[in-house]
């Protein structure tokens, strides 16, 4: 199985709430509670997240911060529209652009990978050594795929989706088949590989060919914004910490959390997560959570031209840049 998180856009609060399971550490009376939910099940891609909550980064700023486990089927905008929680994680660029599409009112208020960790991986020696060499050959991608990365694959490289096969979160079928190329995370999906076939593959970071796309956003809504800007800055500084203790520092009381959340971790899944995060510079270690209008601007092009969003929506409605981590 693969631990991967997906873009997911399945609604619910029921399935929220059977999906997920809270995650906090003992915080001083008086803090004020918030409840953060991911996106995905426990994991080094939320290493962050869970890191800012068992170092007190939180605590320290006056919140006191529970941590609710994502998982298939939860819809956090929603979760956040709704005010079932107050905080969010945003998956990529094409869920936070969703929120102005959709009129959700919920923003970005800062992207804690710098980098989309979303990869496409071939065999090695199957005459693969670029992306641009994937034209017209058999790519493994999921449905949300589909509508979000592929649409840039397709601008830039002439990709046409004659060339799409349905995945289905298994490597098993790559594994089976030499020509196949599939999609998957830097940071879990080649190393799930390796260990499964014995092989290492090649690999290729869609952001180093140029995709502008950030990851993992925290999200909050438009309601928060107005109301409590200080505590917006709050959140958003306690993460930047997190994550850069979780990769930089010592990660041991953020992975102590994701394992209780999620059993079926493991912990050399974890470290070879934070390795690929670092060498890849997924999640850099200055600027963390930076975010800019001319990259927005960029993403919005290329998506607007595939026809994934019409040319005249006001996206920048869903982010905002004036909370920063400081």
């Amino acid at each position: 199985m693969t631990f991967s998180r997906r873009a997911v856009t399945a609604a619910g609060l029921a399935a929220f709430a059977s999906a997920c399971s809270p995650a906090k550490q003992d915080a001083a009376p008086g803090l004020t509670k918030l409840k953060l939910a991911t996106d995905w099940r426990a994991q080094a891609e939320l290493g962050g997240y869970y890191q800012a909550v068992a170092t007190g980064e939180f605590a320290k700023r006056g919140l006191d911060v529970t941590v609710v486990q994502g998982g298939p089927g939860v819809n956090v905008p929603q979760l956040l529209a709704t005010g079932a929680v107050d905080i969010g994680v945003g998956s990529n660029s094409f869920i936070v652009l969703n929120l102005a599409k959709e009129g959700v009112p919920v923003k970005a208020v800062a992207a804690y990978m710098d980098k989309d960790p979303q990869v496409l991986i071939a065999h090695a020696g199957a005459g693969v050594n670029s992306i641009a060499d994937m034209k017209g050959k058999p790519i493994l991608l999921s449905d949300a795929s589909v509508t979000a990365f592929w649409v840039w694959l397709k601008a830039k490289h002439g990709f046409t989706d004659a060339q799409v096969r349905k995945y289905n979160y298994s490597v098993a079928p790559f594994l089976a088949d030499k020509s196949l190329i599939q999609q998957g995370y830097a940071t879990s999906e080649p190393y799930l590989i390796e260990q499964a076939g014995g092989e290492k593959p090649a690999v290729f970071l869609l952001a180093d060919d140029g995709y502008p796309a950030y990851a993992s956003f925290a999200l909050v809504s438009d309601a928060m914004i107005a109301q409590k800007p200080a505590q917006v800055q709050a959140i958003s500084d306690a993460l930047a910490a997190g994550w850069n203790s979780y990769l930089y520092g010592d990660a041991k009381p953020g992975d102590a959390l994701i394992l209780k959340d999620n059993p079926e971790m493991t912990q050399a899944l974890l470290d070879q997560a934070r390795d690929k995060m670092r060498s890849y510079g997924i999640v850099p270690k200055d600027g963390i959570g930076a975010m800019t209008d001319a990259r927005w601007a960029e993403f919005f092009k290329v998506a607007a031209d595939q026809g994934v969003y019409d040319k005249g929506l006001e996206y920048k409605r869903a982010y905002s840049l004036a909370f920063l981590p400081k």
